[in-house]
């Protein structure tokens, strides 16, 4: 019986997926719930898995698009499992006892030229057919191939550039005028389309101020090994961001607002994304409630959304439904940017590198570690005194960390001022 496998729902407003990978091969035999492809949605990549143990016989192709309820592939269910292979015991032949007959020195030995084995690609090397009959027949080394195919197949053309250009490395093509096309994928398209709508439909402003990183990398000095046998992880910025910005957002609502036809919805807690730049595109996974998380919670959140990103095993639930967004480009190296806003939501934090710069402070100048801050927010929400006072509270709260336990001085809060 053939039981056929189909793109499963992933989300309502999800319609097609991408194929982005076979793990199995035609005719390989999987056992139930083994994993066997992955696809790839405009959101996010996930896993489908063997319905029944059987044969696998694929239907689609890699990089297709595949709609809602498209047929995978099928299994089929009636074949046997491949018996085991034989033990090396078991395959060594038995020794086979000669008697040699003497040779006599005046008789010439007859020669027989024996031909070596011809190579051919490792089987973790995927390749045309045509590439890999080159491969064997001029016995090259995969390793000096440049792939060009898609998933890093080598084709035919890459295998003759080795023998066209002997010596040289694989991807030190000086001078090239070639030109390559590749189908976008399902998640920088919609990375696209997000972009573009949120340049066209915001009344998008950016405001800028700067901090004064002091406090806070003396702070994580002091405190970061105390802080990594305690907590298991590391003290990083974006805690103290997102804490900060969880307090800001309490205090001037409409940032952490939306528009949503002729209404304004408000939220009384603070989803916050963190933009994350993964192998196949920018993603942005939320934090739940942070405004109620330690920073040692907040870090951990960080730490397994972000290792989620690179392996590409985010949930759209996970990247769903954030409030405020926190976009550090710092860790690229940029000194100022004017992110983009993350629609539904109405402004965008932007941190950057922190850069000694000499600065005045008690009419001295004295070189301190500073970093420039951008909020780009939606003008029709937020108007310029909220946005303006927003980054500047975010200001406050950075560069005296000790107000972040109660967003406001432990004497203030001990007199309920």
């Amino acid at each position: 019986m053939a039981l056929e496998i189909k793109v499963p729902t992933v989300g309502e407003s999800i319609s097609e997926v991408t194929l982005a990978k076979w793990t199995k091969k035609e005719g390989d035999y999987v056992e139930r719930d083994e994993i066997i492809a992955e696809l790839e949605s405009e959101k996010a990549t996930f896993e489908i898995n063997a319905e029944q143990a059987g044969v696998l016989h694929l239907v689609a192709n890699e990089g297709d698009t595949l709609n809602i309820g498209d047929v995978v592939c099928t299994i089929d269910t009636e074949a046997g499992a491949p018996a085991a292979a034989p033990s090396a015991a078991t395959e060594a032949p038995k020794p086979v006892e000669t008697t040699s007959a003497p040779v006599d020195e005046k008789t010439p030995t007859p020669s027989v030229s024996v031909q070596a084995p011809t190579p051919a690609p490792a089987a973790d090397v995927k390749a045309t057919p045509v590439a890999a009959a080159i491969i064997a027949d001029k016995k090259i080394d995969t390793k000096e191939v440049q792939a060009s195919g898609s998933n890093g197949k080598i084709l035919k053309q890459d295998v003759l550039d080795v023998l066209n250009n002997p010596g040289k490395k694989p991807g030190s093509v000086a001078f090239s005028r070639e030109e390559k096309a590749e189908k976008m994928s399902n998640l920088r398209r919609t990375i696209s389309r997000r972009l573009v709508e949120a340049k066209n439909t915001t009344a998008m402003l950016t405001t800028f101020n700067e901090v004064d990183m002091s406090a806070i990398m003396e702070l994580r000095k002091k405190y970061k090994d105390v802080f990594k046998t305690s907590h298991g992880v590391n003290l990083g910025f974006m805690s103290f961001f997102t804490k900060a910005c969880t307090y800001a957002l309490q205090e001037w609502p409409s940032v952490n607002a939306y528009i949503d036809g002729d209404h304004i919805v408000y939220h009384n807690y603070c989803d916050i994304s963190i933009a994350v730049s993964a192998p196949k595109g920018l993603v942005v996974p939320v934090i739940r409630n942070a405004e109620s998380l330690s920073m040692a919670e907040i870090e951990k959140e960080v730490v397994k959304l972000a290792s989620k990103a690179r392996d590409n095993k985010l949930t759209i639930d996970e990247m769903t439904g954030g409030t405020f967004t926190i976009t550090n480009g710092g860790v690229f190296g940029s000194l100022l940017s004017t992110p983009i806003i993350n629609i539904p939501q109405s402004a965008i934090l932007g941190m950057h590198k922190i850069q000694e710069r000499p600065v005045a402070e008690n009419g001295q100048v004295v070189i301190k570690p500073m970093m420039y801050v951008a909020l780009s927010y939606d003008h029709r929400i937020i108007d310029g005194r909220e946005s303006v006072s927003f980054l500047v509270r975010v200001k406050e709260l950075l560069e005296n960390p000790e107000l972040l336990l109660f967003g406001k001085s432990p004497v203030q809060a001990l007199l309920e001022l």
